[in-house]
């Protein structure tokens, strides 16, 4: 028996459900009969039609099923076949009509009806079932395949950010090695003292780099009141030392900076993307500016927020990829990059209910690219992920994705 193509039997008058039920079961069809419609409205989950009669709705029950109707996935379009009572079109009917509007993929059958025109009609809204299915198969498919990305490109940033971190723990560890026998070999006690304050310093450093980058790999599950002052400066401080090596200046400008209700360990991987895609393209030095302030989304003025803007003086991107640059596996860094950085910095953004938008130029004379990132103060997190290929429902397969 498939469940997922179950047709339920609503028709209290008589013996028609029997007799509709005993139809369609000879015709292969699996079906079972519901005493009243509050129970038709239990079991419709994961049923692939309804066959109801028109005088089993009232007011209050109609309601209740427009209000399950409407919490269908995007894929799903319920199928409901409505027996009416024969007669011409007047305003009584005309009202019967609105009434069944809540009622959505509705088609009525006359009574009395022929048992061909029944079944016909139960097996074209079982068809229509099936490939509402396959497109939630395909979307439950595709919804791995994008984690799967989101966890390979997860691991490749913590790739480029090993060697980075590294070196920053090394460095201070060495000056500690040196001042431990500094103070080994100092006759001086205050001279001792000074060597130990600085080794204390040098440590310091290291549980700050520590910290950091457990911040980066322990992500909350549900959205906090962040700062994006301290996003972008704990991304700085895991590229210390590629900023120095590459001799890139950063220049930030922090203006009315508020709180905003964001996922703060998403947000910090966008920043770490932003601001190593700048490094990559300054490999000759160059500048980094970073700023925050109070902003509307451009294409809604009434959405306040705050607009977080990185731009770089490096190479620019190419005019063959800007049309596709948030795509994924399209990347500016040849064999390089994985093409998945930016387009997992896309969704995380529109999860967040924000936009980005960017301006690049690889002339000569004005080399460089902006990154224009609108975050809203108040987003408002949906079921789905930001790719918006999953949605609760109710009135959905057993097998379904939640």
């Amino acid at each position: 028996m498939d469940l997922d193509l179950h047709v339920l039997v609503v028709a209290p008058t008589g013996r028609d459900a029997t007799l509709i039920a005993d139809l369609l079961t000879k015709e292969g069809i699996d079906c079972s009969v519901c005493s009243s419609s509050k129970v038709a409205l239990d079991r419709v989950a994961g049923s692939g039609a309804l066959v109801i009669a028109e005088e089993v709705f009232t007011p209050s029950n109609i309601s209740a099923w427009g209000q399950k109707i409407a919490t269908q996935s995007s894929w799903s379009d319920y199928p409901l076949i409505v027996l009416t009572v024969a007669g011409a079109v007047d305003p009584n009917s005309q009202k019967k009509m609105l009434f069944r509007e809540p009622l959505g993929n509705v088609v009525l059958l006359e009574r009395p009806i022929r048992p061909e025109t029944l079944v016909s009609t139960v097996q074209a809204s079982l068809r229509s079932r099936r490939r509402q299915y396959l497109i939630r198969d395909h979307l439950a498919q595709r919804r791995l395949t994008e984690e799967a990305l989101l966890r390979s490109e997860k691991l490749a940033v913590v790739g480029r950010l090993a060697a980075s971190i590294a070196h920053e723990i090394n460095n201070p560890l060495e000056s500690v090695t040196n001042l431990l026998y500094l103070i080994g070999t100092s006759s001086n006690l205050d001279e001792a003292k000074i060597y130990a304050a600085t080794a204390t310093d040098e440590l310091a450093r290291v549980s700050e780099i520590a910290i950091h980058t457990l911040k980066f790999f322990r992500q909350l599950s549900k959205p906090t009141s962040v700062y994006l002052t301290e996003l972008v400066d704990s991304a700085l401080v895991l590229y210390q030392a590629r900023l120095v090596s590459a001799r890139v200046t950063v220049q930030k400008d922090f203006r009315a900076c508020p709180p905003i209700t964001a996922m703060a360990g998403e947000l910090r991987q966008v920043i770490v993307n932003m601001v190593g895609n700048a490094l990559d393209a300054m490999r000759g030095g160059g500048t980094l500016n970073i700023r925050i302030d109070r902003g509307r989304e451009y294409s809604n003025g009434s959405r306040t927020g705050l607009r977080l803007t990185i731009a770089d003086s490096g190479s620019g991107i190419s005019p063959e990829i800007k049309s596709r640059l948030f795509e994924p596996f399209v990347s500016s860094k040849a064999d390089t990059g994985t093409g998945l950085g930016l387009w997992v910095s896309s969704e995380i953004i529109r999860k967040h209910g924000g936009t980005i938008r960017f301006k690049s130029s690889s002339l000569l004379r004005a080399k460089g690219t902006v990154f224009s990132i609108f975050l809203p103060a108040e987003p408002q997190f949906h079921a789905h992920d930001s790719t918006a290929v999953t949605e609760q429902t109710t009135i959905l397969s057993k097998t379904a994705v939640h």
